[in-house]
């Protein structure tokens, strides 16, 4: 079993690999720079089954893990993080939501499409005016008849414009109650629900971020996901894995901004010599790659455990604040060791420098994460 984790790793990693450079690495600059989502690569991406790593055969997904999951991711991120990101979102936050809490029918319907890639999907769980307090959300969803009525806004939500289908959480009971949320599929094009401003961003800028609005939208309810006040419950699941993918996308954007730095290092000279032959810089790049391995290691072990169905909350929640936290780092020294190259756009490490940063905010804080790394410690 171990070695054919690790035989589909490793074919996953080179399959993702190749197609990075080919079909992402030559338009990154143009993409950052226009704030271009490149839908077409995310098609392609279901083809190679990328799309639906975590989908069962069945739903026309690959059935794979964690394990290989965090590969592709770490993959695409270290070429470019915004692919990685978006594609983290379509796969742990929408289409996991479905694979977990769906009916047969809802799982037979949304699956395929998403997990071939023909499906774009979205998930809107954070508010304008709640972020983090979810338990306060202002959109909310009443029951007339077979239908619920939407309304309200969600922001700041991967896909918000061109996502295909999107998961909506929508408080149908009191303000505060844990019981009180409801998910629901929403198709796009479903009367009364529009995308709304798209977010001008410091990085990740070929990811789509955009606001998703509900005037009046009627949803049947077919498209409830669970059971009716279980939304707020089921999100906590799936952030858990949220934060695990959150975590691989950290690694690569640090992974790609080391390996950028160690290559420069090798050709750049100063005073005769390789600047990497300078106790200065070869010190950096120690701690650079000690810190990326310990962050590995972390990421692993919360996917590991994650594929064994034991709860995840705590490793999940260290491996993201860990890795988020050394992307950081790693970005900043990458920069530092390409000097004043690295803060022209005609080297890659300025680009990571800006990427890292949503690392240590998607999915939760930093600070949220030693909230939750503490609670489940002093359990």
């Amino acid at each position: 079993m171990i070695t054919e984790i690790v035989e589909n790793q490793e074919l996953i990693a080179q399959s993702v690999r190749d197609f990075a450079l080919k079909m992402i690495k030559p338009y990154v600059r143009e993409w950052d720079e226009k704030q271009y989502f490149p839908v077409e690569v995310f098609h392609q991406l279901g083809e190679l089954g990328i799309m639906g790593v975590l989908v069962p055969e069945q739903y026309g997904g690959a059935g794979l893990g964690y394990r290989e999951y965090v590969t592709a991711i770490v993959e695409l991120s270290k070429v470019d993080p915004s692919i990685g990101l978006s594609m983290a979102a379509h796969n742990s936050l929408c289409t996991n939501h479905i694979l977990m809490f769906g009916n047969e029918s809802q799982k037979q319907k949304y699956l395929p499409k998403l997990a071939s890639g023909e499906w774009i999907g979205a998930w809107g769980l954070t508010e304008p005016n709640t972020g983090s307090d979810a338990g306060n959300m202002r959109t909310v969803a009443v029951k007339e008849g077979e239908y619920w009525v939407l309304n309200g806004a969600k922001n700041f939500i991967t896909h918000g414009k061109s996502g295909n289908v999107a998961v909506v959480i929508a408080r149908t009971g009191a303000v505060g109650d844990k019981r009180g949320a409801t998910a629901f599929v929403v198709e796009r094009g479903t009367t009364g629900f529009v995308a709304g401003k798209k977010e001008d961003k410091l990085g990740m800028r070929a990811s789509e971020t955009a606001e998703m609005i509900f005037q009046d939208c009627r949803v049947h309810e077919s498209q409830v996901l669970g059971e009716v006040g279980e939304g707020f419950v089921q999100s906590l699941k799936i952030l858990d894995g949220g934060r695990i993918s959150i975590a691989a996308l950290s690694l690569g954007t640090a992974l790609g901004a080391f390996e950028a730095a160690l290559a420069y290092s090798k050709e750049r000279e100063q005073f005769g010599k390789p600047i990497s032959q300078f106790q200065s810089i070869a010190f950096k790049l120690a701690d650079m790659y000690t810190e990326i391995e310990a962050a590995k290691l972390l990421i692993y072990d919360a996917a590991d455990r994650k594929d064994r169905g034991e709860k995840v909350t705590l490793q999940s929640a260290t491996a993201k604040y860990y890795a988020s936290e050394v992307s950081v780092r790693v970005a900043n020294e990458a920069v530092q060791i390409f000097g004043g190259y690295g803060f022209t756009k005609d080297f890659p490490v300025e680009k990571f420098y800006r990427d890292c940063k949503l690392c240590t905010i998607g999915e939760g804080t930093s600070e949220i994460q030693k909230l939750v790394i503490s609670r489940e410690i002093l359990k």
